[in-house]
């Protein structure tokens, strides 16, 4: 088989990057290790920046999210007894996020690829790739212990954190930066009506907490909990009552309870693998990079990837200009490192750290320097508007 871009993984940046490239004329074939199904299964975040809105509906998929995606002009940081808005339009200018879950987005995704009759071979065995620096790599795979060969212009390697894309980059070529946090959030999702129309980040002594929601009739929330904890240590009668421990009192007052859809613990971690590009292959979400979710950026790091090599490989394909193809790791990792740097930020400040020492400081001074960066930041407009601005994304970069 024979393809301009084989694209590794079907997640979200995969099958956008896929539907993307294929409204422009350019053939791709997508390759996956697991059913659909498991990929429709994961329970990830759905708090979409203005570029990833703007690039789904660039892709032709946005009717169901326009239709049913919240617009979220604001959230609340609630921190002694206090309840700071952060009014993202009005400090923004106009920017605002929306609120509409990953999985339905990949679930939209999923169908238009195959209502446009674009290729995706799942349950890929042994997938690896060959020849990246060369003018003719390749993919092999096996299916059923029969094994395929895929020639291709150029590789993208959406395959997440574990996948064969990153590992392709010769260990002396790659430099990997790495935080590992000493905490995980325990998430739950519950067919139960929002505590509140609008997110709410709760720093508490007793850890963070999140009140976020899906949609208005499903809630999605967190607690941060030790990384030596397990799903089944916490019934959802223990989940509802350390959640509603750690809200403002005049919201935990309002939380409705319910048996939960799915639970889990999530560690927490920033990673950044350096470059993004090695010959034909370009690494694309979190094959390249993770953050913890504190700042909302995961997905949306990775829809600023899919833009960024769907612009270059557009460039590549329709103007037979090549010259492009070296901005792409550069262009990428600026965007990532400044959505890194305010996730860690974030977490710094709204997370306990209390008895954790990573941070170069003894715990009670860390505490209270985080404390101090909270009431300023807060405090004061030009403080609300970084966050706000950070919050709603930076602009895309367009190529020179």
């Amino acid at each position: 088989m024979k393809t301009q871009v084989a694209i590794i993984g079907a997640g979200p940046s995969g099958l956008l990057l896929g539907q993307l490239l294929a409204r422009q004329g350019i053939d791709n074939i997508i390759v996956e290790r697991v059913t659909g199904e498991y990929v429709l299964g994961r329970i990830r975040a759905g708090v979409l920046e203005q570029g990833f809105v703007d690039l789904v509906r660039e892709a032709g998929v946005s009717e169901r999210m326009d239709r049913e995606g919240e617009i979220h002009e604001g959230f609340e940081l609630a921190f002694n007894n206090r309840r700071v808005r952060i009014d993202m339009k009005q400090l923004t200018g106009g920017d605002t996020v929306m609120v509409y879950g990953q999985t339905e987005i990949t679930k939209d995704l999923m169908e238009a690829r195959a209502a446009a009759g674009l290729q995706t071979i799942y349950q890929a065995d042994n997938v690896t790739l060959h020849d990246v620096k060369s003018k003719t790599p390749s993919v092999t795979y096996e299916i059923n212990g029969v094994k395929h060969h895929l020639e291709c212009d150029y590789i993208a390697g959406c395959d997440g954190f574990h996948g064969v894309s990153r590992q392709t980059i010769p260990q002396d070529v790659r430099t990997e930066y790495e935080r590992i946090y000493p905490f995980g959030w325990l998430g739950l999702l519950s067919d139960t009506p929002p505590v509140s129309k609008e997110l709410i980040y709760c720093k508490h002594e007793r850890g963070f907490a999140l009140a976020s929601l899906r949609s208005a009739s499903r809630s999605r929330y967190y607690i941060q909990v030790p990384l030596s904890d397990k799903v089944e240590d916490w019934s959802d009668d223990d989940f509802w009552a350390e959640f509603k421990k750690r809200l403002p009192a005049n919201t935990a007052k309002n939380l409705v309870t319910g048996p939960s859809i799915e639970k889990s613990i999530a560690p927490l971690r920033s990673f950044v693998c350096e470059p993004m590009q090695y010959g034909n292959l370009f690494l694309v979400g979190d094959a390249a990079h993770i953050v913890p979710p504190t700042g909302a950026k995961g997905l949306n790091l990775a829809a600023s990837d899919v833009s960024a090599l769907y612009k270059i490989l557009t460039r590549v394909f329709k103007e037979n200009d090549k010259s492009c193809i070296a901005q792409y790791s550069e262009i990428a990792l600026r965007r990532v490192w400044h959505g890194e740097r305010f996730s860690w930020w974030m977490t710094n400040m709204l997370h306990n750290f209390e008895g954790l020492s990573i941070n170069g400081a003894d715990d009670r001074t860390f505490e209270k320097f985080m404390a101090s960066e909270l009431d300023y930041y807060t405090g004061y407009e030009a403080g609300r508007r970084v966050i706000a601005q950070q919050y709603v994304g930076l602009p895309y970069e367009e190529l020179e």
